[in-house]
């Protein structure tokens, strides 16, 4: 004879009428864009960024290029005014072609990559500061392999008296005289003063902006956004800068080697290259340009990132309209 069934008997449980079921948000989207969107606003923050800037960098350029290959060395000012004496006002511009082309392509993937890194980091804790910094590590391993050759032409263009017409003059004659290596031989350096310079701007910024953020009512933070972007910015950009000025340095030496007296050296060694700038102008050469360069990321940054955020804005405001 069967045993009797005695597990418990359940009943389902009926539904209401308005029972909708939950929906699961598209793996595609995070923080309310869609991938592409950030490609596209970090592109736009770039270039403006890089176009409104470039003089300074020019400056920069100049006074890093030559250090310990001459005795004498030009300042900020007197950089300046031998641009525009010589060259014009032009001169300040030279090679900004080289860097429209690698600029809006490069912070499309370094910010697209950032946003993607960062929520994966995170860890679900939006304000963990190591998140940060190593989703910028990531984000500028990325983009350095897209603006590194194009920042090499650039700088070769920037230089004194330089031996090139234009950028794909550059170009070139870079393929045929010294192969396409010489695009990439600063990628090594570019990526050593990038990595700690990106973990420094990032983990910088995130925390100024939670500082600003919470120092004002939450009445006033949409309307301060964009001065709490520009300032956290512009503090994340000067530090990083700072403190990464002699492997810049180093990175200009290698992308401007053997042009307009600039030295040239036997292999792409970040050691080779020190040892022979202290040589020749001692350590104070490792800072060649350090103002001029604070001066650029200060502002770049705040000019970057308030672009940054007001285009993210844009896009959230249109995703929203939509749904």
């Amino acid at each position: 004879m069967a045993a009797p069934d005695v597990s418990p008997q359940y009943r389902p449980v009926p539904k209401s009428p308005d029972f909708i079921p939950e929906l699961t948000v598209s793996a595609d989207r995070h923080d309310g864009l869609l991938f592409w969107q950030y490609m596209v606003a970090g592109s736009i923050a770039g270039s403006v960024e890089h176009m409104a800037m470039f003089p300074v960098d020019t400056l920069k350029t100049r006074m890093q290029a030559l250090a310990g290959s001459c005795r004498t060395q030009p300042g900020i000012r007197q950089a300046f005014t031998s641009i525009l004496k010589l060259e014009g006002p032009a001169g300040l511009y030279r090679g900004i072609g080289a860097m429209g082309l690698g600029a809006g392509p490069a912070h499309a993937v370094y910010f697209s990559v950032y946003e993607l890194f960062k929520e994966s980091f995170s860890s679900g804790d939006p304000n963990n500061p190591v998140a940060h910094a190593a989703s910028g590590v990531c984000a500028t391993v990325a983009s350095d392999a897209v603006i590194t050759p194009m920042d090499m032409v650039k700088q070769r263009l920037q230089l004194e008296r330089s031996p090139y017409r234009g950028v794909g003059d550059c170009v070139r004659r870079v393929l045929v005289e010294e192969g396409i290596g010489a695009f990439y031989a600063s990628y090594r350096t570019t990526v050593v003063m990038n990595a700690p310079f990106t973990a420094v701007h990032f983990a910088t910024y995130e925390a100024a902006k939670r500082g600003l953020t919470e120092a004002f009512s939450v009445e006033e933070v949409s309307d301060e956004s964009l001065v709490v972007h520009a300032t956290a910015g512009a503090a994340a950009g000067a530090l990083a800068a700072a403190v990464t000025t002699p492997l810049d340095v180093v990175k200009t030496q290698l992308q401007c080697q053997g042009v307009c007296g600039c030295n040239r050296f036997s292999s792409s060694s970040i050691g080779d290259v020190v040892r022979a700038v202290v040589s020749k102008d001692g350590y104070r050469g490792l800072i060649r340009g350090w103002i001029p360069r604070m001066l650029f990321h200060a502002p770049a940054a705040a000019i970057c990132w308030s672009t940054y955020e007001t285009s993210k804005s844009v896009f959230q405001r249109l995703n929203d309209s939509k749904s």
